[in-house]
């Protein structure tokens, strides 16, 4: 079994939840005491959240690259960036490495495509709803519809992502507001939603809508398993 680099911490609440799909993850692919071999470099999200609202975008790649490179000399074997929006440096941190990056928004256009949709209402920060590194990425390589709500509802998006579950913050009137935006973008032809940031599904669950959600940390989190499972002899 290959090794696992996770750089986690953004917040270190999805991080839990990325150690725990992976592991339940290895269990049932592999049986017995089959665990996840992996290693976590886990940075100070408050230092990261100043940096991407200052918009220093070029400090958070050097910081990124770092923390991969930190983990190739540990002994990874593929890089897992726990969060959505810092994907933005995704390919400039793999461009800095000789191990695999595996992508979030690949491994959830794929699960997307597996369903046979075209058209996903996209959640997450309002840096993943609003600039072009994520949507442009499913609709030019995968040919996905990618449709966001509107500028009020992204800020009541980002505001409670941030304020609230990125701090394990659960609160059921910002649960109402989720499924209310949720239900604009099926009503303007969403076939289903992607929950673009690794806090929302921990507010946000399946049974709570009508129609299919895309959990992109238990999508990223169980790719990365069966990625490092190939070559498992043991």
């Amino acid at each position: 079994m290959k090794t696992i680099g996770l750089i986690g911490g953004m917040s270190w609440e999805s991080s839990l939840e990325y150690y725990r799909i992976i592991n339940e993850k290895v269990k049932k692919e592999l049986g017995g005491l089959h665990s996840a071999k992996s290693i976590l470099f886990s940075v100070d999200f408050e230092e990261i959240q100043i940096l991407q609202h200052k918009g220093e975008w070029a400090r958070l790649t050097d910081i990124m690259v770092d923390a991969a490179k930190n983990l190739k000399k540990a002994g990874a074997d593929m890089i897992v960036i726990c969060t959505n929006t810092m994907h933005k440096m995704a390919d400039d941190v793999q461009n800095e490495i000789t191990i695999p990056l595996l992508h979030i928004a690949d491994a959830t256009a794929e699960s997307i495509q597996e369903h046979g949709m075209n058209k996903v209402g996209l959640l997450g920060t309002r840096f993943t709803m609003e600039q072009d590194f994520y949507k442009t990425r499913l609709s030019d390589k995968y040919g996905l519809d990618v449709i966001i709500p509107g500028n009020d509802d992204m800020d009541i998006v980002h505001k409670i992502i941030y304020d609230e579950l990125c701090l394990g913050r659960i609160v059921e009137s910002s649960k109402k507001q989720f499924l209310r935006i949720i239900e604009i973008l099926v009503n303007d032809g969403a076939e289903g939603i992607i929950l673009g940031c690794t806090e929302i599904p921990l507010l946000v669950k399946q049974t709570d809508v009508s129609v299919p959600i895309f959990d992109t940390t238990n999508i990223h989190a169980e790719r990365a398993v069966l990625e490092v499972i190939k070559t498992n002899t043991i």
